[in-house]
C-alpha cells in the first residue's frame, strides 16, 4: 500500500495492483458448451506441459487462466487482449482475493470470544472457549464456533474507488485495502464495457515461419561473403603488369 495526494491536498491511502494486460484464451458458447463463458489469461511462464501448450496454440505461456460466466460472449475473440484503459477514476470496483492465511487461531482471535474475567477463580481460562456442549444430547452441535485453522478464504470487497490509473505501467490505484497477500491474484469487476486493445507481440505461426525463412537467408548471404576469396598483392600486381603490357602493344598496332 501507498498514498495519494488529491487536487485539494487530500491524503488517500491506496492499494497499488498491476491488471493485465490479459488476453482471451477461449469462448465457451451456450450452443457448444451449453453455457456462456470466457477465459482469460494473465501472465506468462517459460515452460508449459504439451495439453496446456496445445490448448494456448500461437498465444503466450500464461501462467494464470481463469473462466467468467457472461450473458452474452459476441464480442469476444481468442487472442483479443485487453488492459487498464478500461478503467477509469472513480470506477466503483468489486474485488475478490485468497485472504491472508493465520494458522490455527483461538476462539478470541478467529470468532471475537471475550474470554473469561481474570479473577472469582478464573485460573489460566482467560482466552479458553468454556462449554461447547448441551447435557441432553451429550454431543457438540455443528457449527459450534471453536478454535482452528483462520484466513486462506475467499473474500470480495465491494463498493472500492478506483483513484488513479497508470496506462503505461498497468497499474491501478485503488482506494483502501485489499484482500491478500503481495503477489496474489486477484478479481476485479467494474460497470462498462471491455476495451480491447492490439497486442504486438502476438504472432501468428505463419508470422514466426517467415522470420525464421529471412534469418536464414541472412545467415546464407553472410556465409557467401565470407567465402569470397580476396585476391592477394601478389595477383594484384601480375593482373596490373599484363593489363599495362596489352595497352603498350595497342598502341605500337595504332602507329
Amino acid at each position: 500500500m501507498t498514498q495519494k495526494f488529491q487536487a485539494d491536498g487530500r491524503v488517500v491511502p491506496v492499494t497499488v495492483v498491476e491488471a493485465g494486460p490479459c488476453t482471451v484464451v477461449q469462448v465457451k458458447s451456450k450452443d457448444k458448451d451449453s453455457y456462456n463463458a470466457v477465459q482469460v489469461g494473465f501472465a506468462t511462464k517459460k515452460v508449459v506441459n504439451k495439453p496446456m501448450a496445445g490448448h494456448l496454440k500461437n498465444l503466450d505461456n500464461f501462467r494464470y487462466l481463469k473462466e467468467f460466466r457472461l450473458d452474452n460472449v459476441e464480442n469476444f475473440a481468442r487472442a483479443k487482449v485487453f488492459d487498464v484503459s478500461s478503467f477509469s477514476a472513480g470506477d466503483n470496483l468489486k474485488i475478490t482475493a485468497t485472504s491472508k492465511g493465520k494458522g490455527f487461531q483461538g476462539v478470541v482471535r478467529r470468532h471475537g470470544f471475550h474470554g473469561s474475567p481474570a479473577t472469582h477463580g478464573h485460573k489460566d481460562q482467560h482466552r479458553m472457549p468454556g462449554s461447547i456442549g448441551a447435557t441432553d444430547s451429550a454431543r457438540v452441535f455443528k457449527g459450534t464456533r471453536m478454535g482452528g485453522r483462520m484466513g486462506t478464504d475467499t473474500v470480495t470487497v465491494k463498493n472500492l474507488e478506483l483513484i488513479e490509473v497508470d496506462v503505461e505501467k498497468n497499474l491501478l490505484y485503488i482506494k483502501g485495502a485489499v484482500p491478500g497477500s503481495r503477489n496474489a491474484l486477484v478479481t476485479i469487476w467494474a460497470d462498462g464495457e471491455i476495451t480491447f486493445v492490439e497486442k504486438a507481440s502476438a504472432k501468428t505461426s505463419v508470422e514466426k515461419t517467415e522470420e525464421k525463412i529471412e534469418d536464414k537467408k541472412e545467415e546464407v548471404k553472410v556465409e557467401k561473403e565470407e567465402n569470397v576469396e580476396t585476391p592477394t598483392v601478389e595477383e594484384k600486381s601480375e593482373k596490373e603488369s599484363k593489363t599495362e603490357i596489352e595497352e603498350e602493344v595497342k598502341k605500337e598496332e595504332k602507329k
